[in-house]
Parts: structure tokens; sequence; C-alpha cells
């Protein structure tokens, strides 16, 4: 029987690449997302799409529990749904700062809460991947107070829960990527993502491909011992 993994924000271009990546290696995808058109085009073997509202916690509860329904229990939970406003401090309205950590970070934790109790007794290292960011911690590149703070407070929950439940055999990581090409470019002005790309040491964007491969690692047997890890990925561009 295939494993179960849960990816949110599936319809997006990073959740695709994960998706994909996750139905290659023989799990069975339940994908989260807003967007129904979105999961509809992702129809097929392997992959199950859930409409999700992610800031709604009675909306997440529904869903875990027709996951547990339909499937008995969880394996895997992808955490990368999520987004960057961009208003500037000290202008930003309480408003955009409520719905920027509902959706980087309640939605997660609401949705580790709900995936950890199906995951509680199944076989083997049960996994959860987290997408944090870059902007978590490295200064030297434009990111927002808020969003900078929505990240760095999913670390922050990637280590406890981590700890909290490393004697049950569930394995939990940040993946922390640099500039990765996704819809999420648009959000920025050209003048801001010309400068971001050129501090690339390749000299152009990750692809969503290539951070999709280190979640089908991290969720392998070969990530069985690693956990509470925020993993960074950025072509060496932040090494001191």
């Amino acid at each position: 029987m295939a494993r179960i993994a849960v990816v949110t924000g599936a319809a997006g271009g990073l959740g695709r690449a994960i998706s994909a990546k996750l139905r290659a290696d023989g799990l069975h995808v339940v994908g989260l997302d807003i967007d129904a058109v979105g999961l509809q085009s992702m129809a097929g073997p392997g992959f199950t799409g859930h409409v999700t509202d992610l800031t709604d916690t009675a909306a997440i509860q529904a869903t875990f529990a027709q996951i547990a329904q339909e499937h008995g229990g969880i394996d895997a939970l992808v955490n990368n749904a999520g987004t960057c406003f961009m208003s500037d401090f000290p202008d930003i309205p309480p408003q955009e700062l409520d719905r920027q950590m509902s959706l980087n970070f309640s939605g997660a934790f609401h949705c580790c809460q709900a995936a950890i109790k199906l995951m509680l007794g199944r076989d083997g290292v049960r996994k959860i991947v987290n997408i944090s960011s870059n902007g978590a911690y490295n200064f030297d590149v434009f990111d927002p107070p808020h969003y900078r703070a929505s990240k760095a407070a999913l670390d922050t929950l990637t280590k406890d829960l981590a700890r909290r439940y490393a004697r049950d055999k569930i394995a939990v990581n940040s993946l922390a990527p640099a500039m990765t090409e996704t819809p999420l470019f648009k959000v920025l002005t050209e003048d801001v993502l010309a400068r971001a790309i050129s501090a690339m040491p390749h000299g152009h964007a990750m692809q969503p491909a290539e951070v999709a491969a280190w979640v089908g690692f991290l969720i392998s047997s070969a990530g069985d011992i690693c956990s509470g890890n925020v993993i960074i990925l950025n072509q060496g561009r932040d090494v001191r």
C-alpha cells in the first residue's frame, strides 16, 4: 500500500513540483489548495485534491477528518502553502500582518496538529517538511519583516516538534530556499527581482524541481535520521 503524503499549496508552482516528485517516488499525494481548478488539473493516479482554505481552522480540521476516512492515516506532511506580502515597515496594515501570519504560519501549525494525530502508530519514520525561506535569517536581501517573522516562527515550530516527537519516530525539518522561480516572483518589482537574482552565485534563480528533490530526499528512507534542522538551499550565496 502506498504511503500517504499531504502537500499544502499543491496547485502552486512549488506545490506542483513537490507533488510530482512524491508521486514519482510512489507516494499517494493528497493535495490541499484553495484553487479548485488548479487541483482538478492535477487529477490522476496517485493524487487526490481537497479544496481547503488554509486560513480557516475549521476547514483544515474537516479536510483532515476526510483524509482519515479515505486513507486511514498520514505518513508525510509538506507545509508548502504560503505567500509574501510586500508592504514595508512601518506602514504594514494590521490586516496584512494577520493574513501573512495566517497563511505562512498558522495554517501550517494547524495542519501539523491534525497530521500528527494521523501519523501516530503508523509504520516507519513519518515526516513533516516545512517550506521556510532564506528570508527568515538573511537580512542582506529585501524581505518585509512580517514575512521574515512568519518563516522564523515556522522554523521554531519545526525544532519544537522534532524534539517533542523524536521518540515517536516523526522527523520534522525545514527547507529554506533562496530565490526560486515560482508565481511569487510576480509580487516583486522588476528591479528588486533583478537584484535578487544577480546575487545568486549560479547567476539564476533555483527551480521548483530542485527544491522538490530535497523534499523527496527528506521523505525517503534516506531522511530518516535527519530531524530538527533548517536546511539552507541557496547555491552557497550566504556562506560567510
